[in-house]
């Protein structure tokens, strides 16, 4: 698959995380000759924390690890994932297949069931066989290596162009902190969670309850506010491992949750630059809204406008569409006081273009590959930003094919 034009240049360097090692094979799960399922061993000791998606068909592995997520237990911990194959909307089999998935990995690495967390990404609809993933549990466990992220990163990948990862180190008390993290997400992405399969691994120590409320804080900061196509997917599931390894508590800690909540924001924009068919990375901003839920409404809905993004894939700056998409929101507006500007450019102001408006050199602004798009409402202090990209014919090619 051609790699998406907003792509980085490489996969980043990532650095080892104390306490957790990855593993990658193909199993032949949907496709063969693809490296499609993952491991990551973590230490006895490791919290373990998640934010799922808020999906009413959540897949089986998405209610697996729900179930356990705070459970008790403290040995040692296990995430296993697979491409390919979603596991959603299969019924009874879905169950029993991430049973035996739980069961395998349990016994192969000497941890408990309750410890074992799946995922699964890919086609729903129909049954994991589950059989391929699980005869390749052994050769997982003698292949863990502290520096197989980048494999583990590639294995979770679907219609992704490219593997996504991020890093980043924090000072506490004189001691170094080590986060790292990887993604996988390139079409169904729309908040109400992380809208795609995330991992991150820490070497700090941090308890449950701690550690789940800046994941849940930071995630609705970072990959609640982006959109390729306005699409929930059943799947979604961001996981959060800390091992403690590096024997500094971050309980409470600024700096750690600004690192942290910075390294989500790196592998959300990814997500977003990786978009389906994506030639635009857009940021839409809005401010001077009745309230920040305002805000946020108007926001969602100029990113998810089929019409805006494709104005923007056209690179027209087609600014009543912008026009159209607050009206439409749902939130308190008023036409006479909206303020539009794409980038620092005055396009519309007191209920009428702006008499200083340029077509052309809006019209050049729109090649960027990288736009932002900002509306000023004029009522309070409302505020919000999201992310994210155009939408191309490309994009209809992948999903009319996805299947086949």
């Amino acid at each position: 698959m051609t790699k998406s034009p907003l792509a980085p240049a490489a996969f980043p360097a990532l650095p080892a995380i104390g306490g957790v090692r990855y593993a990658a094979v193909a199993a032949g799960v949907r496709y063969k000759n693809r490296t499609d399922v993952m491991l990551a061993e973590l230490a006895e000791g490791t919290t373990v924390a998640g934010v799922y998606t808020t999906s009413a068909t959540r897949s089986a592995p998405v209610l697996d690890c729900q179930s356990k997520t705070g459970g008790p237990g403290t040995g040692r911990a296990a995430f296993l994932v697979n491409s390919g194959n979603s596991n959603a909307f299969t019924g009874r089999n879905g169950a029993e297949a991430v049973a035996a998935i739980c069961q395998v990995t349990a016994s192969t690495l000497g941890i408990e069931e309750a410890r074992v967390f799946t995922s699964s990404t890919g086609v729903i609809g129909e049954p994991l066989p589950h059989d391929r993933i699980t005869a390749k549990l052994s050769e997982l466990r003698d292949t863990l290596s502290a520096d197989g992220i980048e494999g583990a990163a590639k294995a979770i990948m679907t219609t992704d162009t490219f593997p996504k990862g991020s890093a980043a180190t924090v000072t506490v008390g004189g001691k170094t902190v080590t986060i790292a993290g990887i993604a996988k997400g390139s079409g169904m992405i729309a908040p109400d969670m992380a809208t795609m399969l995330v991992y991150i691994f820490t070497d700090a120590a941090i308890g449950f309850d701690a550690l789940q409320a800046l994941l849940s804080q930071g995630t609705d900061r970072t990959f609640n506010c982006i959109t390729v196509d306005s699409d929930t997917s059943t799947s979604d599931t961001l996981l959060m491992a800390a091992t403690g390894a590096s024997g500094v508590d971050v309980t409470g800690n600024a700096e750690f949750a600004i690192a942290l909540e910075g390294l989500m924001m790196d592998l959300a924009h990814q997500v977003v630059r990786d978009g389906e068919g994506a030639t635009k990375f857009v940021e839409v901003q809005i401010s001077g809204a009745a309230t920040d839920g305002d805000a946020r409404k108007v926001a969602m809905a100029i990113a998810n406008s089929p019409l805006v993004k494709t104005a923007i894939a056209g690179e027209d700056p087609n600014w009543g569409r912008i026009v159209m998409a607050v009206g439409k929101s749902g939130a308190e507006a008023d036409r006479d006081k909206l303020v539009i500007r794409f980038g620092d450019i005055l396009v519309a102001e007191n209920g009428w273009v702006s008499p200083s408006y340029s077509e052309a050199q809006a019209a050049g602004y729109m090649k960027g590959q990288d736009l932002v798009i900002s509306v000023e409402m004029g009522l309070g202090a409302g505020k919000s930003t999201v992310w994210t990209c155009d939408l191309t014919h490309r994009y209809i090619e992948i999903n009319a094919d996805y299947r086949s």
